[in-house]
């Protein structure tokens, strides 16, 4: 029986992120965030990786956005705080690994399970044209996530699908060569952050046009925040916290006692003590200023420096494709490719 040799004593987190636009607080609490907490907790050996291979399923045609998106994507982790000397950040298409461990597998798969996946039965329902890419794209996720072999895998509520997927290749490919190669990784999903709401109180995302993003000037920060939809309440009219857009987005950004003490705010309103919107937006937006001190500053400065992210890049994805030459070096073994 053969096994990846990993001689580390830590275990393996492995997470992967599109460099699909402009970054919101959508994207970052609902995944960024926890990547970043986790990578830098210096508890794992992880591999963050910007997944430009999967954004071609729909930027194919589209060479210098993605260009642009990328390296707007490498600046926004640094500036949020993620430390390169605890974790590997590169390319995945530095790696093409990727590639070539996704070829292997599909030959492990049938058509009927992978018409099972989420995002092509989506695609179908809509009477989309679907490309291979998006049908194949479960494939390719377990070959990143395997490839390292991963224990964990940080994800949102609507990726769980594909680590289930993973974990099946995982086996099929074990059972098909009586070997134990690979182990099964879990996910990892934070439920209170599953679904971040945008301004009209829908989940935040860039095609509904409802998304606050993290690093866009002042007064278009302002004019989001000034944007959310409220009801018709007056300031002294009590309100309901857990129905109000406001409060939905500004606890995101709280501690435990903030949160108490904003709660209060809304649900005690009074003659005594009334809290209009107008007031509550300005609050939120004070918040995400405070919040974005220091990390805008640094965002501005990162983005200007494309050597610099290029270097970080290139020393992330030296490190990743070390160990995926170990796992392909196994790979091709077990599967007579190499001999």
């Amino acid at each position: 029986m053969q096994e990846i040799n990993n001689n580390l004593n830590k275990k393996v987190l492995v997470s992967g992120i599109k460099p699909t636009g402009e970054i919101h607080f959508g994207n970052y609490f609902g995944a960024m965030r926890q990547n970043i907490e986790l990578a830098n907790s210096n508890m794992y050996d992880s591999y963050i990786f910007i997944a430009n291979y999967h954004s071609l399923t729909t930027m194919y045609k589209r060479k210098e956005q993605l260009v642009e998106n990328t390296f707007e994507l490498v600046a926004s982790y640094l500036a949020l705080g993620f430390d390169i000397e605890k974790s590997n950040l590169f390319l995945q298409s530095s790696v093409p690994e990727h590639t070539e461990l996704s070829n292997i597998f599909q030959n492990l798969v049938s058509m009927p399970y992978m018409m099972r996946a989420h995002a092509f039965k989506d695609a179908e329902a809509k009477d989309k044209e679907i490309n291979v890419g998006v049908f194949t794209y479960p494939i390719l996720m377990a070959a990143d996530i395997l490839m390292y072999n991963a224990d964990m895998v940080p994800v949102g509520a609507d990726q769980k699908q594909h680590i289930e997927y993973a974990r099946d290749i995982a086996g099929f490919f074990n059972r098909n060569y009586n070997v134990n190669y690979f182990k099964l990784p879990k996910d990892y999903i934070l439920d209170n952050v599953s679904i971040v709401p945008g301004i009209d109180g829908e989940k935040m995302a860039k095609s509904k046009n409802n998304h606050i993003p993290v690093f866009c000037n002042e007064e278009e920060l302002r004019k989001k925040i000034m944007s959310i939809v409220t009801d018709s309440a007056k300031p002294e009219d009590p309100k309901n916290p857990d129905t109000n857009n406001i409060y939905n987005i500004h606890k995101y950004f709280l501690s435990k006692d903030e949160n108490i003490l904003l709660r209060d705010r809304f649900s005690l309103a009074s003659n005594e003590a009334p809290y209009g919107y107008a007031e509550a937006k300005k609050d939120l937006l004070e918040t995400i200023l405070k919040f974005r001190e220091g990390k805008y500053e640094k965002y501005l400065n990162l983005i200007k420096d494309k050597e610099k992210i290029i270097s970080i890049l290139s020393i992330g994805a030296k490190k990743a494709k070390t160990k995926a030459e170990v796992t392909m070096n196994g790979i091709r073994k077990i599967t007579g490719l190499d001999f």
